[in-house]
């Protein structure tokens, strides 16, 4: 009688084209085309079709129903000094129907990457600060999300901005 069950390896012909220092962690075929498979690996997440992995830092929301898997991507709309501001790009939801531990793995892992995280009043708006972990690399990735109706260009805003991401940064030197 066997009471573990050993869910089988990723096919070769699906297994994504890792980094030297990256190892899967989980993956799930997609339940609406079984040869694609999302793979969760210790640097990021292959979605289906994706020429590159998304790294945990670039992901802004993962949830999972119980059947799907929706994956909300961050995208830089400007790079500024020591920061990106960031916003919601295009979410993707994947019907997983043997998810095993991609759920579980895909929620730590971006979880983890978020060593620093405070929401601010600005004098216009508000904007949350966050500073992320990003796979192989030391030290922390400093970006910005502004609450909506927020006036990002102004110049009080990015004034008040850069003054809070750089004290974040202070706060946090010691703790990279």
């Amino acid at each position: 009688m066997k009471l573990f069950r050993r869910r089988p390896s990723l096919p070769r012909a699906s297994r994504p084209p890792l980094a030297a220092e990256e190892r899967v962690v989980a993956w799930c075929q997609v339940a609406e085309s079984p040869e694609d498979v999302v793979v969760a690996t210790n640097h990021g997440i292959w979605l289906p079709s994706a020429v590159e992995r998304l790294g945990w830092h670039e992901i802004h929301k993962a949830a999972w129903s119980g059947r799907e898997l929706r994956i909300t991507p961050a995208e830089v709309a400007v790079e500024r000094d020591g920061y990106a501001v960031l916003v919601d790009g295009p979410a993707a939801s994947f019907l997983l129907l043997e998810p095993g531990e991609l759920p579980d793995q895909v929620r730590a892992r971006v979880t983890r990457s978020v060593a620093y995280t405070a929401h601010h009043a600005l004098p216009e708006g508000a904007v949350r600060v966050v500073g992320r972990r990003v796979s192989g690399r030391n030290g922390l990735s400093w970006a910005v999300r502004y609450d909506s109706g927020t006036p990002v260009e102004s110049g009080e805003v990015v004034e008040a901005t850069d003054e809070l991401v750089g004290a974040a940064r202070s706060a946090t030197e010691t703790v990279d």
